[in-house]
């Protein structure tokens, strides 16, 4: 059964407020902890993916909230005067990294749905004492920004939780300045593997039956005319899906409609009969401290 896009946002909206309020309440998230382990054991999800630095110098919510599969600060390489934007903020994580990378005059901000994220992410972001951030709710489908005033898109696994990917894809061109770049980490499936078998591997809102494939976040990247697209794996999150590292560049000149590819046929996330839409623990590997 395709998913549609209210059923979609509802999740993901429930299965993170859920989060937030157990990262407030500065105890543990079972249900991400669930999840957050790969085929070897090893974490694949959460705060252990920061340096050791960077963790220390944030707020213990901020940590507990984290529930990404990567560091996407230190993969936009984000530099002094900056404005960056976080797709899908979560706890503010990112955006706190973000925005002592940047400096006092560049900005970070921080977009995502879900009420209760936004609010963690405003105290968080206070009790780490930056100021150049901003806050915004709304879907990454439809940022609520101007068209050409972002240097860098961040996001940190949730791309794959978005219920229609082309608009997420034309969405991050318009918002961003030309040459502005995106640094982005999140979960891709290998090119063989149809959404029913990505189903078949996780529930959707643990971030895999959601996943692109590797061809298809490429040719959906370079659609809406963003260059030097990559799409590089870090580490296996189940079989035949990946942690990997998204870059692109919106060039300097618009390339003309004709030259671009045609945006591909990506494919809904599908839920599968009797299997849920959120987590489960049979995602598990039961050992390690990541569990």
């Amino acid at each position: 059964m395709t998913l549609d896009q209210d059923t979609i946002h509802d999740e993901v909206r429930a299965r993170y407020a859920e989060a937030a309020r157990a990262a407030t309440a500065r105890r543990s998230d079972s249900a991400a902890q669930a999840s957050c382990c790969g085929p070897d054991g090893s974490a694949v999800y959460g705060d252990q993916l920061y340096a050791d630095a960077d963790r220390a110098s944030l707020p213990d919510a901020a940590l507990l909230a984290s529930l990404g599969c990567g560091n996407p600060t230190a993969v936009a390489e984000l530099r002094e005067g900056e404005r960056v934007l976080d797709l899908g903020s979560g706890g503010g994580i990112d955006v706190i990294l973000s925005a002592r990378r940047v400096g006092p005059t560049g900005k970070a901000f921080g977009l995502d749905m879900t009420d209760e994220m936004l609010e963690l992410a405003v105290r968080n972001a206070a009790e780490a004492g930056v100021t150049n951030v901003e806050f915004v709710r709304g879907t990454i489908e439809s940022v609520p920004l101007p068209s050409s005033t972002i240097d860098v898109v961040i996001s940190n696994c949730v791309i794959n939780l978005a219920a229609d990917k082309a608009a997420v894809f034309r969405e991050i061109a318009r918002v961003l300045r030309p040459g502005g770049r995106v640094g982005v980490s999140d979960v891709v499936a290998d090119d063989g593997l149809t959404p029913a078998e990505r189903a078949e591997r996780g529930s959707f809102v643990s971030c895999i039956a959601g996943a692109l494939s590797f061809d298809e976040y490429r040719i959906g990247l370079a659609a809406v005319g963003l260059t030097d697209v990559e799409v590089v794996p870090t580490h296996a999150v189940a079989d035949g899906l990946y942690a990997a590292i998204i870059r692109a560049t919106k060039p300097l000149v618009a390339p003309s409609a004709d030259a671009l590819p045609a945006m591909p046929d990506l494919p809904r996330p599908v839920e599968l009969v009797g299997s849920s839409v959120g987590f489960s623990a049979a995602g598990c590997c039961g050992s390690g401290d990541c569990c």
